[in-house]
């Protein structure tokens, strides 16, 4: 376990939870604004990068579950940045039946802490798609200033790129 939340447990990916990572990243609502869902084949791939990312950094977009329901996925990365250099990125997908539910905010808001208090990361990063008026919120609610705009491959646009600093959520 990474940490709970009031209602949550975030925890790493394991292989056993390939069946999971399907439901998430195959989904065509969770990944509309990501660029679409992804493969059978690429669900492993990507399964596999967060396995590695745990294994080398102690970080992923770690399995998030509410009791014995899956949520999502809400966690941290290594990215590098063409202005900021090496940064750590928050990010975080839910399932459909789980929007609306507060469980993003609740999700970030102990992946923040955990970032400042047990990391001790200086600045957390953070994008979305330009229409993703839900992201927005949740990054605007937990103090994330936006600090530019940065191209995201798989959509092919330009998204909002924010920052937030140590201590402030």
């Amino acid at each position: 376990m990474i940490l709970r939340t009031e209602r949550l447990q975030l925890r790493p990916w394991t292989a056993a939870d390939l069946d999971d990572a399907r439901r998430l990243w195959g989904d065509p609502t969770v990944m509309a604004l990501l660029g679409g869902p992804l493969s059978p084949e690429r669900i492993e791939e990507r399964l596999a990068r967060e396995l590695a990312s745990q294994a080398e950094h102690g970080l992923q977009y770690w399995r998030v579950q509410d009791g014995d329901a899956f949520v999502g996925c809400c966690g941290l990365k290594r990215t590098d940045d063409p202005d900021f250099g090496a940064v750590t990125e928050l990010g975080f997908q839910l399932l459909p039946a789980r929007f609306r539910r507060g469980y993003a905010t609740e999700a970030a808001r102990g992946v923040v802490a955990y970032a400042f208090e047990r990391l001790g990361v200086p600045a957390l990063y953070a994008g979305h798609h330009p229409e993703n008026d839900a992201s927005r919120g949740v990054l605007h609610k937990l103090g994330f200033v936006q600090v530019g705009e940065r191209h995201y491959a798989p959509t092919g646009l330009m998204h909002p790129w924010y920052r937030l600093q140590g201590g402030a959520a």
